[in-house]
C-alpha cells in the first residue's frame, strides 16, 4: 500500500475493495492503466478486484476459482443426454465468457445477483421448461429453492445443501449427468412395473375368480394362482434390479 497504515489511521481515511461496478456507483475514479490490467486478468478467467480510497482506485488484483479438470467433460455429458446448459455467475462479463469458452457453454449470464438467478429460473419455467439447478453457495440458494430439481455439491455450503433435493458426494459435474441418467432410468422402471403389475392383475384375478368357468368350464388351480401372484412380484423385483446395469 502506498500509504503507511499509521497514516491511514491518523487521517481517518476510508478504503474499499470491490468490482468495477462498485467503484463507479460510488463515483470513484478508475485509472485507465488499472482498467486495462483488470481486462487482462478477466480474459484469463480471473475476477478483478479494485482497491482504493474514496476518490480513486489505487490497485487491482485478481482471484480465481480454478476450473475443475472434469468440468468440460461434465458439461459434454449433460449435453449428450439432451440437457440445455446455462451458466449463471456473479462474475463480470469477460470472466464469464472466458470460463464458458473453456467448458464449451454457449448460454451464460454474468454479473447476476442471487435474486436475479432466481428470476432467471422462474422465467425459464414460464416457458414450459423443467429446470434443474446445480449450485454450491449461498448465492445459489434462492434459485435452488425455485428449481424443479435442485442439486447441491457435497463440498458446498450448508445452506445450499439444506435447500437442495439432491446432494452429490463429490463436486464433479460428471455426477450431475450420472444422477439425471439414473433418475430417468428409475422413473422408466417404475412406470414399467406399474404397467405390468396392473396388466397382470387385470387379466389374472378375474380368471382366478372363475370368470371363464361359465363359458369354458375352466377353473384355475389355487396353487397355480398363488404361484402366478408370486411370479408377478418376482418379475417386478427382477425388472427393478436391472437398474444396477445402467451405465452412468
Amino acid at each position: 500500500m502506498p500509504t503507511p497504515s499509521t497514516d491511514v489511521y491518523n487521517r481517518n481515511l476510508n478504503y474499499l475493495a470491490g468490482n468495477e461496478k462498485l467503484f463507479r456507483q460510488n463515483g470513484i475514479d478508475l485509472p485507465a492503466e488499472l482498467l486495462q490490467a483488470a481486462q487482462d486478468l478477466q480474459q484469463q478467467a480471473k475476477t478483478a478486484i479494485f482497491f482504493g480510497d474514496t476518490t480513486t482506485a489505487l490497485a487491482v488484483f485478481a482471484v480465481s476459482d480454478p476450473i475443475k479438470p472434469t468440468a468440460a467433460e461434465g458439461i459434454k455429458a449433460l449435453q449428450a443426454i439432451g440437457i440445455e446448459v446455462y451458466m449463471l455467475t456473479g462474475d463480470n462479463q469477460q470472466t464469464a465468457a472466458a470460463v464458458a469458452g473453456q467448458v464449451n457453454i454457449t448460454n451464460y449470464k454474468a454479473e447476476m445477483l442471487p435474486n436475479e438467478k432466481a428470476e432467471f429460473v422462474k422465467a425459464l419455467q414460464q416457458q414450459g421448461k423443467t429446470i434443474a439447478m446445480v449450485g454450491d453457495g449461498i448465492n445459489d440458494a434462492q434459485a435452488l429453492a425455485l428449481a424443479d430439481v435442485s442439486i447441491a455439491m457435497g463440498q458446498g455450503t450448508d445452506v445450499a445443501m439444506d435447500v437442495a433435493g439432491i446432494t452429490l458426494m463429490r463436486s464433479d459435474l460428471n455426477q450431475v449427468a450420472a444422477a439425471i441418467t439414473l433418475s430417468r432410468a428409475t422413473v422408466r422402471t417404475i412406470r414399467q412395473n406399474l404397467f405390468w403389475a396392473f396388466f397382470y392383475n387385470v387379466i389374472c384375478i378375474p380368471v382366478a375368480a372363475g370368470l371363464l368357468f361359465p363359458f369354458t368350464g375352466f377353473l384355475l388351480n389355487p396353487m397355480i394362482a398363488g404361484a402366478a401372484m408370486a411370479l408377478s412380484s418376482v418379475s417386478v423385483v427382477g425388472n427393478s434390479l436391472r437398474l444396477k446395469s445402467v451405465k452412468i
